[in-house]
């Protein structure tokens, strides 16, 4: 490449730099500058594992009532454990048959007079509970980016393998982002099989006051427009016709007295599904069911397939939350809060302040350092140094790259590696000069060996800050993006436009008996 093109290079690149760092609010700040709200949640895993086991308990209750084995009774002992009694020695191996199926997770211990006990396998469980946590960071990090949160920070963090971190800067409602997080939304639409009624022994007169073994009691809010606005209860049955993890998409919308509610979209299996239970029941009430109560209960007048709507006493907020966290899907299980940390402004006021002041002192310093020391050369090193650190925000500005209080620590260091670079070729030119080297070939020389020496040592670099962004926490993070884009900015400063500059003064002068190096 010629000088010419070379030199043309260099102030592209600056002028793409110095357009995507301005204005310098383009570069996001983090949680420690800008302030914002810290979370730290405990995954409560046992509902997960909890959630498992009444689905397993309730597919072996439908399959032996599909063989038509009759026992006496199916119930919860734990989290991960239901107990089956009243099995008759006549129906044994129909039983034993029904409940093959759940070998796989389940270990089953036989007992007196037909008792059977399934406790979910040790392997399983621990699989489920960090199944559980994972999802729930995954879920957490969908809904947050759907606040509109700039970098948020969620990530694992603690010993016992359960607790989340949320980071969440510039955020200033902390209600609605716990409401938005910590809601479980878990949606079911299940068939009614009595009710509303004002109390639990009003809905259960009919069965004699017992829960019927398909059915569940699920409360409700009632109609507000009969002036009630107390708990209802619904009978309602226990395995749901679709639930959340058959939609497509939710959005807000209003009803047709033009109030808040939220829309709904199934897709293609729940919609086949919801098509075939809503024929087949026409005239009977469907229960639309968030987090264990009953939004509203609507006759089914058709069959539905693809579409359904959501109402209740929603706010309009309520509608945009419910939708929200309705397409972000359901949580495996709730949340406990360890630590809410609300992080003022003033906080990152002044450690910008403070992380400005470091960087001009730290550059002055070198400046200072590099002029005395090496000379007119000198220059050359503050040149390809204000250059590197301007590519670096360049990077950071095009990336959406946060700057954090750590970065600004990886900012400082990149001045130093900048410095160190050209140290080292500086000195590799020194010797040759006194080698009574030619000055053009005592720059060659230089720059040539000395590339491969930064080469070795910034790749290593490299690879040490991507162990720290790939495993790393917020904070950490934040240095280790810094420290990568000034690790490639400087490689690119230090080699190709310190040698250029050089070339650009050499090359105005037919004879150069010294270096002022």
């Amino acid at each position: 490449m010629t000088l010419r093109w070379k030199i043309v290079l260099i102030l592209a690149i600056t002028a793409i730099a110095a357009y995507a760092v301005y204005p310098a609010s383009k570069i996001p700040l983090g949680l420690d500058l800008k302030g914002g709200v810290q979370l730290v949640l405990r995954v409560n895993t046992d509902d997960a594992l909890k959630f498992q086991t009444q689905t397993e308990m309730e597919g072996l209750r439908q399959g032996l009532a599909a063989k038509k084995v009759t026992v006496g009774g199916l119930d919860l002992v734990s989290a991960t454990s239901f107990k089956v009694t009243g099995v008759t020695p006549a129906e044994d191996n129909a039983f034993r048959d029904a409940a093959s199926d759940l070998g796989t997770n389940y270990n089953r211990v036989s007992g007196v007079n037909g008792t059977y006990t399934f406790e979910m396998k040790p392997n399983i469980a621990n699989s489920m509970r960090q199944q559980a946590v994972e999802q729930s960071r995954e879920t957490i990090e969908r809904r947050v980016n759907e606040l509109g949160v700039a970098e948020p920070s969620i990530a694992l963090q603690g010993s016992t393998g359960d607790q989340i971190l949320v980071q969440l800067p510039g955020a200033t409602d902390v209600a609605r982002a716990k409401d938005v997080i910590g809601s479980q939304g878990v949606l079911e639409l299940s068939l009614v099989d009595g009710g509303p009624a004002s109390t639990r022994e009003q809905l259960l007169q009919p069965t004699g006051g017992a829960v019927p073994a398909d059915d569940e009691v699920v409360p409700g809010q009632a109609d507000s427009s009969g002036g009630d606005t107390g708990t209802v209860y619904y009978l309602v049955k226990r395995v749901p016709v679709v639930t959340g993890a058959d939609l497509r998409n939710a959005r807000p919308t209003l009803d047709e007295n033009a109030q808040p509610a939220v829309s709904f979209t199934l897709s293609g299996a729940g919609s086949r599904k919801f098509g075939d239970a809503t024929g087949a029941n026409i005239g009977r009430n469907l229960a639309i069911i968030l987090d264990g109560r009953v939004q509203s209960a609507p006759r089914i007048d058709g069959r539905i397939s693809t579409d359904g709507r959501i109402t209740g006493n929603f706010t309009q907020e309520e509608a945009q939350n419910l939708s929200l966290i309705l397409k972000s899907g359901s949580l495996p299980a709730s949340f406990t809060y360890l630590e809410e940390q609300t992080i003022g402004p003033s906080l990152g006021a002044d450690s910008i302040r403070d992380g400005i002041i470091a960087s001009l002192v730290g550059l002055f310093l070198v400046l200072v350092f590099m002029l005395g020391y090496y000379k007119l050369a000198g220059i050359n090193a503050i040149v390809a140094l204000l250059l590197n650190l301007l590519i670096l925000l360049g990077f950071m500005a095009y990336l959406g790259a946060t700057m954090t209080l750590p970065g600004i620590a990886g900012f400082v260091l990149t001045m130093g590696m900048g410095v160190d670079s050209n140290v080292l070729i500086f000195e590799r030119i020194k010797e040759e000069l006194a080698a009574s080297h030619g000055v053009r070939a005592s720059l060659n020389v230089g720059f040539n060996r000395v590339f491969w020496t930064l080469l070795d040592t910034h790749i290593a670099a490299l690879i040490s800050a991507a162990f720290l962004f790939q495993f790393g926490t917020g904070p950490i993070r934040g240095f280790a993006t810094t420290l990568t884009f000034g690790l490639l900015a400087n490689l690119f400063t230090s080699t190709f436009v310190s040698r250029t500059i050089f070339e650009a003064v050499l090359a105005r002068r037919r004879q150069v008996a010294t270096l002022s190096i």
